[in-house]
């Protein structure tokens, strides 16, 4: 019997689209070297450098597959800005045979946009739309308490979620939490693909990681990634790594 997961299988270059590799995104390293992306049934991470690509991936993925470019669901509708690239145009989803029954495509930096637009939906009251985020409207709570609640009310079984950055409002704590709600939810037929900075997140086990660098588009391990190496280099000696640090900033000056 074939498995439902993963619901994204792959993303593929369109190979009939006429691509000028001079210019965004195709100029990043990283999107010009796609031809053909596989995913894990369960966890996908993409990691590397600002400016590396992830979020313009993320973005072009979330928009292939019919999310909002700002995040939110596929009933999410709104607008506050066009600027997306058109790499969405580029791509081909090569998907399972069953479809899963919600998703959604969460975006750090965009997340207040989402809960603005609930909030515009529902003027003067808590309703439905912003009661499926928990019993507290959005905009009332700290970014790292919305973005838990998201995770524990509106991710449900057999869905398929794409977050990009979603460390950037968690206190280590709350990554460790949100590592959690992950794998009880890929237990009960999830699959993720999430972009990060978080050596936390990235130690979900047997995920398969993905590094966006100068050199393109590889597969790595845990322990090969900077976000483990430095950390775990930091947290052994931060007294010496800081040493060496602060002076090279002061010949620097």
């Amino acid at each position: 019997m074939l498995a439902a997961k993963p619901y994204l299988r792959a993303l593929k270059i369109i190979p009939s689209r006429e691509i000028d590799f001079d210019a965004y995104p195709f100029c990043i390293p990283a999107v010009r070297a796609i031809e053909r992306l596989d995913f894990h049934p369960d966890v996908t991470f993409l990691v590397g450098e600002n400016g590396a690509g992830k979020s313009t991936l993320m973005e072009a993925m979330a928009v292939a597959w019919g999310f909002n470019a700002e995040g939110g669901n596929q009933n999410t509708a709104f607008s506050t800005a066009t600027a997306h690239s058109d790499l969405y145009t580029y791509l081909r989803t090569v998907k399972s045979f069953k479809r899963p029954k919600t998703g959604y495509f969460l975006r750090a930096e965009s997340f207040f946009n989402v809960a603005s637009y609930i909030a515009e939906l529902e003027p003067g009251s808590h309703g439905a739309i912003g009661a499926s985020y928990g019993d507290k409207p959005l905009h009332q709570q700290s970014h790292g308490e919305s973005f838990l609640a998201l995770l524990q009310n509106k991710f449900r079984p057999d869905g398929f979620y794409i977050l990009d950055e979603p460390e950037s409002a968690l206190s280590p704590n709350r990554q460790l939490a949100a590592l959690a709600i992950i794998h009880k939810l890929v237990q009960r037929n999830c699959q993720f693909i999430i972009a990060t900075h978080s050596p936390i997140l990235l130690a979900y086990p047997n995920a398969k990681i993905y590094l966006l660098d100068q050199s393109g588009l590889t597969e790595t391990r845990y322990e090969d990634t900077e976000h483990y190496t430095i950390t775990r280099h930091f947290l052994n000696n931060p007294a010496a790594m800081l040493d060496q640090l602060l002076a090279e900033e002061t010949d620097d000056d």
